[in-house]
């Protein structure tokens, strides 16, 4: 049964995994998100106290 042969499948896998682990990270790591959490989270948001009337 050819299916069984590791041979061709195993480079296929090899090279497949090789992308993945080098090309694909470097991609992603190297995108902007348009939204900043840091500059949100720079800005003191003033916060009020309620007066409750019990």
């Amino acid at each position: 049964m050819p299916q069984l042969d590791p041979a061709p499948w195993f480079a296929t896998l090899v090279f497949a995994w090789v992308i993945f682990m080098t090309l694909i990270p470097t991609k992603v790591l190297a995108h902007e998100y348009p939204n900043d959490p840091l500059a949100i989270a720079a800005e003191k948001t003033k916060t009020h106290s309620w007066n409750w009337q019990w």
